[in-house]
């Protein structure tokens, strides 16, 4: 069955919602599966010592926030355009628990963003050695997005002698053709400086989620009463040719047809009274 009007517009906007989702999902998802089963960095996974550095956390985090994001894209995509109550149900409790846990996580971070530096730049440490002995693509693509992102270069800041000068930024002055923030310092100041912004994207993101399980909810709603409302068959009435001196014999034609899943409601039409007619 089709829905109009908010319904419509509320599917349409978890589609949407699940696009941006799924490209993210993959992204988070596909790093994090080249970054844990790439023969370049498969060995440090397989150290006892090092199976809760910030590396290896840092890796299982996008694996297992990629694979939710996709579950959560499946459930709303086919919800949306099968319009399934019981998936748009799914999907909602999923979109609550993860705007919840995102509001959540992004307090933790405001209130704990010197810690969150620290080990966001001991991340990207890792992944700069990792680069340094290996040259893996993967890990050089992530170093530039980085690099990019906060301008700055490595870990020495000098892009001449620097190992991953090919995924510095290019310099916006003359004289960061010698010297460039380095990754490290510049993470930490990051988030010693933008924590409000941290705590606005974290926010941020958790109100899209908001506004996704708001539609999700408004349109299993509209399914649901549309599933409840009666389909009607309108009735017309013909007159046969029959002889005049019997009575009028009436014939009903539908002009309208309920949908397949939903019984429809037939009006039946009072019988004909059996008045004596009038010879002339």
């Amino acid at each position: 069955m089709a829905v109009d009007g908010c319904g419509l517009v509320c599917k349409y906007i978890i589609i949407l919602f699940d696009c941006i989702f799924a490209v993210a999902g993959i992204g988070f998802l596909g790093l994090g599966l080249w970054l844990r089963f790439s023969n370049n960095t498969r060995a440090i996974f397989e150290i006892q010592e090092l199976n809760s550095s910030t590396f290896v956390i840092g890796v299982t985090v996008l694996i297992v926030l990629g694979s939710v994001m996709l579950i959560v894209v499946t459930f709303g995509d086919y919800g949306a355009c099968s319009e399934k109550r019981c998936s748009l149900q799914v999907f909602s409790c999923l979109v609550a628990i993860l705007a919840g846990a995102e509001i959540i996580i992004g307090v933790l971070a405001y209130t704990n963003h010197d810690e969150v530096g620290k080990r966001t730049a001991e991340f990207y440490t890792s992944l700069y050695g990792v680069y340094v002995a290996t040259g893996d693509p993967a890990v050089a693509v992530t170093l530039t997005f980085v690099q990019k992102m906060l301008h700055c270069c490595g870990v020495s800041g000098i892009p001449l002698v620097d190992l991953a000068k090919k995924t510095c930024p290019a310099p916006n002055t003359l004289l960061e053709n010698l010297k460039m923030p380095n990754c490290p310092s510049t993470i930490s100041t990051f988030f010693d400086e933008k924590a409000p912004v941290v705590l606005g994207i974290f926010l941020g993101t958790g109100a899209l989620l908001i506004t996704a399980l708001i539609c999700s909810s408004t349109l299993a709603k509209k399914i649901r009463l549309a599933a409840a409302s009666p389909q009607y068959i309108i009735l017309s009435s013909t007159t046969s040719s029959s002889n005049p001196p019997h009575p009028h014999h009436t014939f009903y034609t539908s002009s309208s047809y309920p949908t397949p899943d939903q019984e429809p409601v037939v009006f039946t039409p009072l019988s004909v009274a059996n008045l004596p007619v009038t010879q002339p």
